[in-house]
């Protein structure tokens, strides 16, 4: 079993999104101990790109911050290598198709697997390069919106491992004050079509919705709501995040 697999076995699963790079790598590194002792189950590390299709206002930000300083792919590669020595929490990237290209497919592909990574969440990457990703033992993670059609829905439970990620509303990364409808509707659909996990994102900014979430799926992403509370309140983050973990426990 997979460090991904393994952290569904027997719970609900928090994962968490931060940017790598925000305030600093150091400071990135520092900040997945804390959230891993604090509960997460799962982390989610994005590499910015200074034009993303997915990120909203908050996480657009924590990007052009960690751009601002110079971060890259072989800098957040670097990061995961540092952070496997010392944790075995499953750590995902999440960027853009853009990055991979640009540092090379294959080659980043296969410095992430070796660095320890365990997965990729990749919104804008062509589902004919699901195969060149996979040979290298890394899960794919694979979007699904609240207004996916029935054919999109199929061909994502097929090529997801790890977990399907459930988006909770159409649109932008952001908190927001209330799941979406439609997502009970999607995520039983996702049900029927794969017995992977499901986790749901986009827009989660407190335990109350977590714990909505969390009966809904498998597993709740929280990325705005953390990323807010390491720039405003960075003493509250691990106050912030075992509160998300309680909740939905």
């Amino acid at each position: 079993m997979n460090r991904i697999a393994g952290a569904f076995k027997n719970n609900k699963a928090l994962i968490v999104f931060i940017m790598a790079g925000d305030p600093s790598l150091a400071g990135t590194e520092q900040l997945v101990y804390q959230i891993e002792k604090a509960g997460a189950d799962i982390i989610e590390l994005g590499i910015p790109f200074s034009d993303s299709i997915a990120d909203g206002v908050t996480i657009q930000g924590a990007a052009n911050r960690s751009l601002k300083q110079g971060t890259t792919a072989a800098d957040a590669i670097r990061l995961a290598g540092k952070i496997r020595k010392r944790s075995q929490i499953p750590l995902i990237f999440m960027t853009s198709f853009n990055i991979l290209i640009s540092h090379g497919i294959a080659k980043f592909v296969k410095e992430s697997a070796a660095a320890g990574i365990d997965g990729l969440i990749i919104p804008d990457l062509p589902v004919d390069e699901a195969e060149t990703i996979r040979k290298n033992g890394l899960d794919l993670i694979f979007l699904v919106s609240p207004n996916s059609s029935d054919e999109h829905i199929r061909l994502i439970a097929k090529k997801s491992s790890g977990f399907v990620y459930a988006v909770s509303i159409a649109g932008i990364t952001g908190a927001r004050k209330n799941l979406h409808l439609q997502i009970k509707a999607a995520i039983n659909k996702i049900k029927k079509l794969t017995k992977i996990p499901i986790a749901i994102g986009f827009g989660i900014s407190n335990p109350k919705q977590a714990a909505e979430a969390s009966k809904l799926a498998d597993g709740v992403i929280v990325g705005s709501a953390v990323i807010d509370v390491i720039n405003k309140k960075p003493k509250q983050i691990g106050k912030f995040v075992s509160s998300l973990k309680k909740a939905i426990s």
